[in-house]
């Protein structure tokens, strides 16, 4: 199989596009920029896409590409959902706490997720998109919804109207709207794990079944973190990204921390060459979206990326 596209995942940092080690960089085919939903929607119906029009243009200038993520989770205290959606009652707030912990007394804030599950919230995140394709579809490479793993604690801890049925539904159901909206650039779906189930062992098919359904609306799939010793991404997305159907894209990034794991066998660091190696023989990778934490990113992704041979 040919080699896969590398792009750098900057972020909330759209402004460092202009550095010369990423302009400079034959082997580097675009950037990965964050986009929120409130900044995009900063009033009802009134979009504002002037940053993402800006940075488009100045990477096409130079020769690049853009990879937009469209952002409706946040890991802070942070909302990322337009105001009115929180203020008008016809959408039940907007966005949820997120959960992390087992039981009720373990239960910690973990940040917010818009109701992906909620039909009056979906209607809102579809018109969103269709406004974006109207005019970047085929512009973009490529629009990425995040990441489907949240934690919603026990059942009593659930947010109104939500299930682990109900929210699978809803994933399937934006990863539609992206495709309506975007039928010539890429749609992705960061599918790395999903509430409710827990494989190999409490397998009740929400995971496979968001595969399933984006390659039935053609749909790409990927997710965030190529770390290929951890048994969780073993065991829940990477097995549904290597054996996709030919012809399906897949991207996947390398998130913070993923250059500081160890191998169990050995103890030793990976290396770029490692990730880079599982990324297009194991994965089969089309796209690969390289952070910028550091000390990795300067010392040891932008060397191997320039040495790799030009496609």
């Amino acid at each position: 199989m040919g080699r896969p596209a590398n792009y750098v995942f900057f972020r909330r940092e759209p402004e460092r596009i202009e550095e010369p080690s990423f302009r400079a960089s034959d082997n580097v085919a675009g950037a990965q920029l964050t986009f929120t939903w409130r900044e995009l929607e900063p009033q009802r119906d009134r979009y504002d896409f002037t940053q993402l029009r800006e940075r488009l243009a100045f990477l096409q200038r130079h020769g690049k590409r853009l990879v937009v993520q469209l952002q409706d989770v946040s890991f802070s205290e942070h909302t990322l959902v337009p105001e009115y959606l929180a203020t008008d009652t016809a959408f039940h707030g907007g966005s949820a706490k997120k959960v992390e912990g087992d039981d009720s007394a373990s239960a910690r804030f973990g940040g917010w997720v818009a109701r992906r599950w909620d039909p009056a919230v979906r209607a809102r995140f579809a018109k969103l998109v269709d406004a974006l394709g109207r005019e970047f579809d085929g512009r973009i490479e490529a629009i990425v919804i995040p990441e489907t793993a949240i934690g919603m604690g026990v059942q009593s801890l659930w947010p109104a109207g939500f299930t682990n049925d109900s929210y699978a539904a809803g994933i399937n159901e934006m990863v539609s709207a992206a495709r309506r909206a975007f039928p010539r650039s890429c749609v992705i779906i960061y599918a790395n794990f999903m509430p409710g189930e827990w494989l190999p062992g409490n397998d009740h098919g929400y995971l496979r079944g968001v595969y399933a359904h984006a390659d039935s609306v053609g749909a790409g799939v990927g997710g965030p973190d190529i770390m290929p010793f951890r048994r969780g991404q073993r065991r829940h997305s990477y097995p549904l990204i290597s054996t996709r159907r030919p012809g399906v894209v897949a991207g996947v990034a390398v998130q913070d921390g993923n250059l500081a794991e160890t191998d169990p066998a050995t103890g030793a660091l990976v290396t770029v060459d490692r990730i880079y190696r599982f990324a297009k023989d194991t994965l089969r990778l089309d796209l690969i979206f390289w952070g910028t934490e550091e000390p990795y990113y300067t010392r040891d992704v932008l060397p191997y990326l320039r040495r790799l041979p030009r496609k």
